[in-house]
């Protein structure tokens, strides 16, 4: 007889946890959300990385950092110039 694998039926969550990481993941989606969120607010507001730079008093580089969404390192208070440069709050909270 077969031996069930012992992660069929469970949740992708489940899983994460598992594996140990689930911290991580989810650090990860939260950040491409929200350098997506920026990115979609600077196009509609046509607002360019230069000039986001300019705003947030910060290099062109720190705002290509920024809108990596492969990259972590980025701070809650750069999040907050870049919330605040394109006249938006950022919030966050534990869910």
């Amino acid at each position: 007889m077969k031996k069930k694998h012992p992660n069929i039926g469970s949740s992708l969550d489940e899983l994460l946890d598992a594996d140990g990481i689930r911290a991580e993941v989810d650090a990860a989606a939260v950040k491409r959300v929200i350098a997506l969120q920026i990115e979609d607010e600077m196009h509609r507001r046509k607002i360019s990385k230069s000039s986001l730079a300019r705003r947030m008093h910060t290099s062109r580089m720190a705002v290509d950092r920024l809108l990596d969404t492969t990259s972590g390192s980025v701070t809650l208070a750069t999040l907050g110039r870049a919330a605040s440069a394109l006249g938006r709050r950022l919030k966050v909270e534990l869910v």
